[in-house]
């Protein structure tokens, strides 16, 4: 479909049926605070313009669907306002525009999710193609993802936030190049790399390798992105210590990875440093094996979430008794907690991206 060009845009209304029409303005100006910005005619009046709240209505004769009105209030201690009707049938609902995070109660299950033979993902936000990680979601809670840009280049990303407990972004292959609220100009993120994103953090995802592909770990599982039309990206101000809801932002490199024992002497791990930045929140380290193991790896946890992703080699786990089939690269599985489960067979190399959120 061809679509002529348009004239400027000067102004937006909404278009309501008038029903009443004396009834109907009072309604909106005394109940709901509207005013009165133009009416007509003069002599018997069939149509009203209203403004109030960024919204303007005009109210004229005619059928039509009487619409639903929602607006935004702060409903402090007190419960939000029953839902109204206006005199012309106009639904009115009241709604917390910015309502506390809800965490569903915890379901975590055993999840082993295999990387498919053919591309299985679906389109999300900005183009990005996402392969869901945990299905259920353990009942909401948590949401993995292993997201991919295949074709790379500019991303039709925008300045947003994202109102979350916790969100982290490790580059699994390719490369990324972003830019965050505080944290000074554009960077790249690398395979490796990891990226803590606080709470309300603006951010934009500006450009990506070909075949691109991240892994994302957020809670809860439904969380509420928002743009940010106003900030402009990078800004001048730098705050790379800033607290974003109890968090800072932080920034992993792989090249400074420091090297510890894990849990067993055939393997160590690097902190990734979202431990400290979450105030204990969340643990994230990179596993690699030495060559060496000797015993089977104990896997039990008392943690909420525990997640481990397969960057390399391949890995034999028994849970509660029975084996499975060997993981191999980009493979994963998590694991409730009090489950026996273990760590059998590792290749000599083998590694693991770990979360942990205690």
């Amino acid at each position: 479909m061809t679509i002529s060009p348009l004239p400027p845009i000067l102004s937006a209304e909404i278009v309501l049926p008038a029903g009443e029409l004396r009834a109907t303005i009072d309604f909106f100006v005394k109940h709901l605070g509207f005013r009165v910005d133009g009416i007509s005619p003069a002599d018997s009046p069939t149509t009203a313009v209203l403004s109030g709240h960024g919204t303007r209505l005009r109210l004229r004769p005619g059928g039509g669907h009487p619409g639903l009105l929602r607006l935004a209030v702060s409903p402090g201690p007190a419960r939000l306002p029953e839902p109204m009707t206006a005199p012309n049938g106009t639904q009115i609902e009241w709604f917390d525009p910015d309502p506390p995070i809800e965490l569903p109660p915890a379901m975590p299950e055993l999840v082993i999710t295999r990387r498919p033979d053919a591309d299985g993902s679906g389109i999300g936000r900005a183009g990005m193609r996402y392969r869901d990680l945990l299905p259920n979601r353990h009942g909401g809670r948590f949401i993995a993802s292993h997201i991919s840009i295949p074709d790379g280049g500019p991303v039709p990303d925008y300045v947003h936030f994202h109102k979350i407990r916790f969100q982290m972004i490790f580059c699994r292959r390719g490369w990324v190049r972003l830019v965050y609220e505080d944290q000074g100009p554009p960077f790249v993120l690398e395979a490796g790399d990891c990226v803590l994103q606080p709470p309300l953090i603006r951010h934009r995802v500006l450009e990506a390798s070909p075949g691109l592909e991240v892994v994302e770990i957020a809670s809860p599982a439904l969380h509420q992105t928002s743009a940010d039309h106003e900030l402009l990206l990078p800004n001048d101000r730098l705050a790379p210590e800033r607290d974003f809801g109890g968090q800072r932002f932080v920034r992993h490199h792989v090249s400074d990875a420091v090297w510890a024992p894990w849990r067993d002497r055939g393997f160590e791990a690097a902190d990734l440093g979202l431990d400290a930045a979450t105030a204990g929140l969340a643990e994230v380290r990179r596993v690699r094996s030495l060559g060496k193991q000797t015993e089977a790896v104990d896997l039990r946890h008392g943690a909420e979430f525990a997640f481990w992703y397969v960057l390399a080699g391949t890995l034999h786990l028994e849970v509660d008794g029975e084996s499975f089939a060997p993981l191999r690269a980009d493979d994963c599985v998590t694991i409730p907690a009090a489950v026996e489960a273990k760590l059998n067979g590792a290749s000599a190399d083998l590694e693991l991206l770990e979360v942990v959120v205690p």
